[in-house]
């Protein structure tokens, strides 16, 4: 019998994820994962290849409503010499009923989007209510998103932008001015970007720290999206062992984080010192911020529910407006 699926590109996808809704259904997803609704392992991960590329297979099953998928992701750092984007990914979702094929999309777009919205829910629950200043640490599709979502959830009056590139910080800026309602500026070094920042978005490729300590000010919130490796990190051990410290996943932030994984083995903190999980916050079975003096770290790994979740979203909207191609296997 033949299984019958919708195919839908990277444009159609994002021409059905608005940002706003995507992060009600990152807030509802994470919850969901930390009531114990969700059922999903750590990702498996091959290294491929001279290069270390990197290869991730992220399955996960929402009972009710149902979803079923799985997204494939792959790093390959050369592939911008071969006008590819480093980082791709296709999400496979399943009828949960049958196990038969429903849809396969583009999923780079909803990887880039849906990190983005996590971390803006990071924002809504951990950082100030009066945060007003975002500090990007990074150039790429992710500063571009998490901008893009961090103007959702606070009234932003100041964004600064550091990555080690002169002209990558002047063409994001030049991008990204007149794209959100606030001024945007590029800074000479990492420090400048940070100091004084309420809310600082690491999204860089670094596997050294990028930030110091002594940079974050009393009451900011962190938000570290690289590293996701456990020989990387991107934030100075200083700084993690300071703060109060958030993660997407227990499970997967002790085996897969540098920034957690290292701290731990060197004797900066032990696994206690994970606050705990994002949707524990949402849920309200783990405090958040105590007061404005604290300084705050959402580690965030990404998770299979997110994508998986996000992909029901759009297969659902297109469904209902006939977006995507219907084909038979």
């Amino acid at each position: 019998m033949s299984q019958h699926f919708r195919l839908l590109t990277e444009q159609q996808v994002q021409s059905l994820l608005p940002m706003s809704d995507l992060i009600a259904a990152m807030e509802a997803a994470l919850a969901r994962f930390s009531a114990g609704e969700v059922l999903q392992p750590v990702r498996s991960v091959l290294t491929v290849g001279p290069t270390k590329a990197y290869f991730g297979l992220m399955p996960a099953y929402v009972p009710s409503p149902g979803s079923l998928g799985a997204k494939l992701v792959t790093v390959f750092a050369d592939n911008p010499s071969k006008q590819l984007p480093s980082h791709l990914a296709t999400i496979l979702l399943l009828d949960p009923e049958t196990g038969a094929l429903q849809a396969l999309m583009d999923g780079r777009y909803i990887t880039e989007a849906r990190t983005a919205a996590v971390s803006a829910v990071s924002a809504r629950f951990l950082a100030r209510r009066d945060a007003a200043t975002l500090a990007i640490i990074g150039t790429g599709v992710q500063a571009r998103s998490h901008l893009e979502a961090f103007a959702e959830v606070r009234q932003l009056k100041e964004v600064r932008v550091w990555s080690p590139k002169a002209a990558s910080r002047e063409r994001f800026v030049g991008e990204m001015t007149g794209h959100v309602p606030v001024l945007v500026r590029a800074t000479d070094t990492a420090e400048a970007a940070v100091r004084g920042a309420d809310m600082i978005v690491l999204v860089t490729s670094s596997v050294t720290p990028v930030i110091k300590d002594e940079w974050v000010a009393p009451g900011a919130h962190v938000v570290s999206v690289g590293a996701c490796r456990p020989e990387q990190r991107e934030m100075d051990p200083a700084l993690v062992a300071r703060a109060r410290l958030y993660v997407d996943s227990r499970a997967a932030a002790v085996v897969e984080s540098g920034d957690v994984v290292m701290g731990m083995a060197e004797g900066h903190f032990d696994a206690s010192h994970i606050r705990g999980e994002l949707g524990e916050v949402v849920l309200g079975r783990v405090e958040g911020r105590g007061s404005d003096a604290d300084v705050t770290v959402f580690k965030s790994l990404g998770m299979a529910v997110e994508d998986v979740v996000a992909a029901d979203l759009v297969l659902r909207r297109a469904v209902e407006t006939g977006a995507g191609t219907e084909l038979t296997l």
